[in-house]
């Protein structure tokens, strides 16, 4: 059924569309899915001439209406279609207004009125993941593992008055495996296929052909969605019925028991067949018997004998732990083999004396791969060694990582026994109801793929800057914290499979990494929101959303380093070949500052990582929280232990540790510019290792009077307040040409009164807090100095009277070159403007290029050769015209003079984490 599904798909997609009948289609719906629905029925040549979908959530716009408004399509968003039951006739008029022949309904999530449903000529499909009439309504795909169904898949049916009883026009159907989950079922099968049928289900509309099949009500179900008050598992039934409930509840709402007088919820359960390894007893109410924690996880059994096998726990306060870590147990390291392993072991000798046919007898010290094997030898000896070992997890990695006989056997009998698993991930959070949300922090510092307490148990506070209150405290890690991390990174990338990983493999894993943060997004756009003082809306786009975009951007480039061929003098009658080979260089150490916490982790990690190094990141001590939460991300992604290690703590002290210790090869540093000045005198002191620094900035911005004045007030405003001023790139300084001076200034501070202060979390909010109290201070005394100098403060320069370390923001005048505000970065939202005489081009560059700094600048003209001229004589190593703080993922970053060298950002990020090796062969 699916191979003539494909085929029809592929008729669709060939010239042949040409010739086929379209039609004119509203999309209604939302999500990916929806999206991907709406592209691929552009692509057949179906026009949609409007697209209904929801509101913008938080700032940012659902994935269908993003591609709708690129494609310039009508995109209407309609927070409702009904009021009390009724049809709202504003919104109606404006969908008939479409003219749509067909309504196309991809996941609609919204109910929709009948005058709409029944408008089109061909009325409206709809897409539904379960195989109708089984499991109507919208936990449909849980409740086809709860059930214990052979078959999942979904139905495209003619929508109906929103009951799922519509006629259906088409099926697919996909076996449920005994492992599948909500998530794997809908990433193998219900997604991929889904789209492709909703084109095919058009297409037969289009042409005549769509049937019209009823609903029976025989087998017809509905369950609701679950709560989780109704997700306590019933232990006593079968073992099979225990683990469909578990895993068709797995994330959401999560099933649970009770366990020495708590609840306690299951995660990540398997069928158990054979022999049962040894464990403790563990009593839980209700079951037929008592569990068993094992090395591999709590065994439960049914009341049919069988067991089934949970892998994780997760406690009211939750805490997460691994199932077999319940009484704390040890694990046994040994490697002595028992008579059956022995016996298995001459099998498995038997397999290697098959492949290696010119090897006279197969000793323990036999290397596989010296022995002449290749790669299709790997994926015999794995496929062979499973065949004659059922059930035994053994990936073709396996065998580069064991190569000789010996170890080959020792890593086989540790895989048999369940020894070779990854320690689950414990974390020790902190968790805070906030954002109409639960957010889960670790507090610990995260060393060779553990979090820990610092060694010598020391903690601190992490202040919320809204109101001043404690977020949680946080591990303050010491000098031996520092050795621990560097010895584990360099262990990693000496010893582990980091660096002997396929660089593709490598990029899998980052682009993993990034999917797993985008899942995670709105909680850690929270953290930040709450631990930096980010506005919410800003940290979910910018802080979160562009570091998400930063690792997938790397991870495309992890099989795409490579060195060059070089033709060389030839000395005759010898022959040469050239060629250079790009490598990491090892040990990382990476400091970040506390302005973008997140995004400055990912825009220094993220190349790091691609070109194959190791690192240990110190996140400023004000804002480690979102950094953290990396690291469990990390981890749950897959990267190897120690290749990501985080230490939170002091720069004086764990900053400087870094910059000294001699097994870091490069360090790249995003701060002051004194600081930066100290970190490079200590490097070179050192090991004389690698640096890059992205310093200080007083960054100029130049307003001509033939500007878009418009737009130089908004992106003007934005130059200096975007962030809350906490803006590296922030315009330090703008000069402003006479004849438009006082009206650019009036301008400013009308819209400046319309600015909201207030908690970042509401979504209205326009300006933050300042991050910590200390730069609060800072920012005061900065106003004062101006003051007492002679500039004119215009609008703000105090702390705003309520709780928390809010600044108004600030703007000063007639600010003469000599003075310290003019001069000196505030990073913090004060507008610093001064005059320039109409047509000084020349003399206002001369000002603007007379600081020690030279990290951006901008200029807003409408004369392009005026803004160009401007843009090659700015001495700095951005330049935005008639914009500002447009920065992408694939444009190098960085600055000039104090400002710091090295790049951020692009390919010239990847040259800072990599060394040019030359090879030269004569032959």
């Amino acid at each position: 059924m699916l191979w003539t599904a494909s085929q029809v798909l592929r008729k669709f997609s060939t010239s042949s569309n040409y010739y086929q009948n379209k039609l004119k289609l509203a999309i209604i719906g939302q999500s990916v899915f929806g999206q991907e629905v709406y592209s691929n029925l552009r692509k057949q040549g179906h026009k949609v001439v409007g697209v209904f979908t929801v509101p913008d959530k938080d700032g940012k716009a659902d994935p269908l209406a993003v591609a709708a408004e690129k494609d310039r399509t009508p995109v209407f968003k309609f927070p409702r279609w009904r009021v009390k039951g009724k049809p709202i006739p504003e919104v109606v008029d404006a969908y008939k207004a479409v003219g749509a022949e067909l309504n196309v309904l991809p996941f609609c999530s919204q109910f929709i009125p009948m005058n709409i449903i029944d408008n089109p000529r061909h009325g409206s499909i709809i897409y539904h993941p379960s195989l109708l009439p089984l499991h109507r309504g919208a936990s449909a795909i849980n409740w086809t593992l709860i059930h214990g169904d052979k078959k999942a898949g979904f139905t495209v049916f003619w929508a109906d008055d929103g009951l799922d009883t519509g006629p259906i026009l088409l099926q697919r159907e996909c076996a449920v495996e005994p492992t599948d989950t909500v998530d794997t079922l809908y990433n193998r099968f219900l997604f991929p296929e889904g789209i492709k049928a909703m084109v095919e289900s058009v297409q037969l509309i289009a042409d005549g052909k769509a049937p019209r099949v009823p609903q029976t009500e025989e087998g017809a179900s509905y369950e609701g969605i679950q709560k989780k008050s109704n997700a306590k598992v019933n232990l006593a039934q079968p073992a099979e019925a225990v683990h469909n409930w578990i895993r068709g509840h797995d994330k959401v709402p999560g099933a649970w028991t009770v366990i020495d007088g708590q609840a306690v919820t299951l995660y990540g359960s398997s069928m158990l067949g054979g022999l049962l390894p040894a464990g403790q007893p563990l009593e839980i109410a209700g079951a037929p018997q008592p569990g068993l924690v094992t090395k591999n996880g709590l065994v439960l059994y049914g009341t049919d004998g069988k067991a089934l096998l949970v892998k994780n726990l997760q406690f009211d306060d939750g805490k997460m732990i691994p199932a077999s870590k319940y009484f704390s147990s040890g694990e046994s390291s040994s490697v002595e083999l028992t008579a059956d392993e022995e016996k298995m072991a001459e099998e498995i000798r038997d397999i290697w004396k098959g492949i290696l046919s010119n090897v006279p007898a197969v000793e323990d010290t036999t290397d596989f791969f010296k022995s002449g094997a290749a790669s299709m030898d790997v994926v015999r000896l794995v496929e062979e060694v499973k065949q004659k070992c059922a059930g035994v997890q053994l990936q073709n990695e396996d065998v580069y990582m064991a190569t000789t006989f010996q170890d080959f056997i020792q890593m086989f009998v540790r895989k048999l026994r369940g020894e070779d698993q990854e320690e689950e991930l414990v974390i020790d959070y902190a968790t805070k109801e906030v954002n109409n949300m639960t957010v889960k922090m670790p507090t610990q510092c995260f060393i060779n793929g553990k979090f820990e307490d610092a060694e010598n148990g020391k903690r601190y506070d992490t202040i919320n800057p809204t109101d001043g209150s404690v977020i949680c405290k946080v591990s303050y890690a010491s000098v031996g914290d520092v050795d621990r991390a560097v010895a584990a990174a360099k262990e990693a990338y000496d010893n582990g499979p980091w660096g002997k990983m396929n660089p593709r493999d490598r990029g899998s894993l980052l682009y993993k990494l990034a999917d797993l943060m985008e899942e995670h997004q709105e909680e850690l756009a929270t953290i930040e929101s709450i631990d930096s003082g980010a506005v919410y809306t800003l940290a979910l786009k910018t802080h979160v959303g562009m570091s998400i975009q930063t690792f997938r951007y790397f991870a495309g480039w992890c099989d795409k380093i490579h060195g060059k061929t070089i033709p060389i003098n030839q000395a005759r009658p010898n022959r040469n070949l050239t060629f250079t080979k790009r490598e990491p260089l090892g040990v990382c150490a990476i400091i970040i500052p506390w302005n973008y916490p997140l995004m400055m982790l990912a825009w220094k990690s993220a190349a790091c990582l691609a070109a194959g190094n190791t690192l240990v990141l110190k996140p400023a001590q004000v804002t480690p929280l979102t950094a953290l939460k990396f690291a469990e991300l990390s981890a749950k992604a897959g990267i190897p232990k120690g290749v990501i290690n985080i230490l939170p703590g002091s720069g004086g002290m764990v900053g400087q540790r870094l910059c000294d210790h001699p097994d870091i090869r490069k360090l790249g540093f995003t701060g002051s510019t004194p600081i930066g000045k100290q970190i490079m005198k200590s490097c070179a002191l050192s090991n004389l290792k690698k640096v890059s620094l992205e310093l200080g900035g007083k960054s100029p911005l130049i307003i001509f009077s033939d500007c878009d004045m418009d737009k130089a007030v908004r992106m003007g405003m934005s130059s200096v307040y975007f962030n809350k001023g906490e803006n590296c790139i922030a315009a330090g300084r703008l000069f402003v040409e006479e004849s438009i001076h006082d009206e650019f200034i009036s301008r400013v501070v009308e819209e400046l009164k319309k600015m909201k202060i207030g908690d970042p979390l509401d979504r209205s909010t326009d300006h933050g807090p300042q991050n910590h109290k200390a730069h609060m201070d800072k920012l005061l005394e900065y106003c004062e100095v101006g003051l007492k100098e002679g500039a004119t403060l215009v609008y703000g320069g105090k702390q705003v009277d309520r709780p928390g370390f809010f600044m108004e923001p600030t703007v000063f005048t007639h600010v003469e070159d000599h003075m310290f505000i003019a001069k000196e970065e505030s990073f913090g939202p004060v507008m610093v403007v001064s005059k320039f005489k109409d047509g000084d081009v020349d003399g206002v560059l001369q000002r603007a290029n007379a600081t020690e700094y030279g990290l951006a600048s901008g200029v807003f003209t409408r004369d392009i050769n005026k803004a160009m001229y401007v843009s090659e004589r700015l001495e700095a190593g951005t330049v935005f015209i008639n914009t500002y703080n447009k920065t992408d993922v694939a444009s190098p970053f960085g600055g000039f003079k104090q400002s710091g060298f090295g790049k951020d950002l692009g390919e010239d990020a990847l040259l800072e984490y990599l060394k040019t090796k030359a090879v030269t062969v004569e032959y």
